[in-house]
């Protein structure tokens, strides 16, 4: 495929003069901070990232101090960033590290993905930064540079294109540079040959790019086949006593897992019941507040939030697996970013 021979020593000159350099997690060789940064970077803009990483690796900055607190303080300092199950199969990573590796990140390629949430491309990026290893990744931003250089056609993730992406990729390995040349294929993806908009006129590839010499740029990659997504609606108990509110648990695997939320109840459900069945609290429904919708992957969750003023709240009863804290207490908690933001709305 025509190409192929000088691609990684094109990527690797740009991505010297024109790439990244200054981002957080860079110019160390700390397989944990490198971890950390790719898990956070997995689904999540640069951007949004930054601020969370400092936080996360102030608190948390080696693998002992993550393996040894608790799911709910990981989970508090990932709030905002979405999709839980990042910061609970980080957790249990670090704590299967101290277990299994003596507390030392394995540097063994197939060890690494044996890890919870390490999938093989994540595992390369840590590979290849942290140990120097050649192993290519293969994650969305370079599905497309890939599929666009080499017009490939098709959903890069169905298991035939796939295959026919990861053979590619491991054709383009160079044999030294990998650091630099696994970060241009980020850098090319994220800055220059991104999902909209990309930025061809000044891609060190756009004189042996194929999508850009036949005009169809805009047409790869293939995108995803389109679904309905289905829309589910829920409403949430707001349950106030003076300036507390009551935040319930949620299960530890699913939507959400493990952190702190609002009761959730069918929407035909009646909330003073509710309340009153499940907690022993006496309540008054007040006039429900303005519904808000919240995307997922797979589903639109329209959340009517409805406030229940406590009359009467016996002292003595602690349910399990609720908590009272102020708002502003509240809002700092680990919650759901919807949830957050309806207590940000009640405080004003």
């Amino acid at each position: 495929m025509s190409g192929q021979k000088d691609f990684s020593t094109r990527l690797i000159a740009w991505q010297k003069n024109h790439g990244r350099h200054d981002l957080p997690w860079q110019n160390t060789h700390d397989p944990y901070a490198i971890w950390v940064s790719e898990i956070m970077l997995q689904q999540t803009q640069v951007t949004a990232v930054i601020g969370y990483y400092a936080k996360f690796m102030a608190r948390f900055p080696d693998i002992a101090s993550l393996a040894s607190a608790s799911q709910e303080e990981v989970l508090q300092h990932w709030s905002g960033l979405g999709y839980y199950s990042r910061a609970r199969n980080l957790h249990n990573a670090a704590q299967t590290i101290m277990d299994e590796h003596a507390g030392a990140f394995p540097q063994d390629f197939e060890q690494i993905q044996m890890l919870s949430g390490i999938g093989r491309s994540t595992a390369a990026a840590i590979a290849s930064f942290a140990f120097h290893q050649n192993q290519t990744i293969l994650d969305g931003n370079v599905k497309r540079v890939l599929a666009r250089h080499f017009l490939i056609e098709g959903w890069t993730s169905t298991p035939k294109i796939e295959k026919q992406l990861w053979k590619l990729a491991e054709s383009l390995v160079p044999e030294q540079d990998m650091v630099a040349y696994t970060q241009g294929l980020m850098d090319l993806g994220a800055t220059i040959c991104t999902r909209s908009k990309p930025k061809c006129d000044i891609c060190p590839f756009n004189d042996s790019c194929q999508a850009f010499a036949t005009n169809r740029t805009k047409e790869l990659p293939t995108p995803k086949p389109k679904k309905n997504i289905p829309q589910r609606q829920t409403t949430m108990l707001l349950i106030l006593d003076g300036n507390e509110v009551m935040l319930e648990k949620r299960p530890s695997s699913g939507i959400w897992g493990g952190l702190w939320s609002l009761p959730e109840i069918n929407m035909q459900d009646i909330a003073s019941e509710v309340a009153f069945r499940k907690f022993g609290l006496e309540v008054e429904a007040e006039e429900p507040l303005a519904s808000i919708q919240h995307v997922f992957t797979h589903f639109k969750l329209e959340i009517l939030p409805q406030p229940l003023q406590v009359t009467n709240r016996p002292r003595q009863t602690n349910m399990p697996n609720t908590i009272w804290l102020s708002i502003d207490e509240a809002i700092g908690a680990a919650l759901p970013t919807p949830v957050r933001n309806i207590l940000l709305n009640l405080k004003g």
